[in-house]
């Protein structure tokens, strides 16, 4: 398979859910239990690391991928670019 290809997307865990349930509208609140929900399918998942690279290496902003909210793949993108959490790049 290709690095940053999409063909694992025929094992994810998700593609018989919802897709909303992996787009909450926050991570707090009623949304916290959404996102919890959308993890505990991700948890499951064959190709979660798949997911997540594919993520990273194309700068979703939005939604659960590969078990991570949108804030924690940024900040898995800054530990992993040297900046400092909660500093922004210029």
């Amino acid at each position: 398979m290709e690095r940053g290809g999409t063909g694992w997307l025929d094992q994810a865990a998700c593609r018989d859910e919802d897709p909303e349930l992996f787009f909450p509208v926050s991570e707090m609140g009623p949304g916290a239990r959404q996102v919890a929900q959308a993890k505990a399918v991700c948890a499951q998942c064959p190709v979660q690391q798949q997911c997540l690279s594919y993520a990273l290496e194309n700068g979703l902003q939005y939604g659960i991928f590969g078990g991570t909210t949108e804030r924690e793949r940024r900040n898995q993108t800054r530990r992993a670019s040297g900046r400092p959490q909660g500093t922004q790049a210029a």
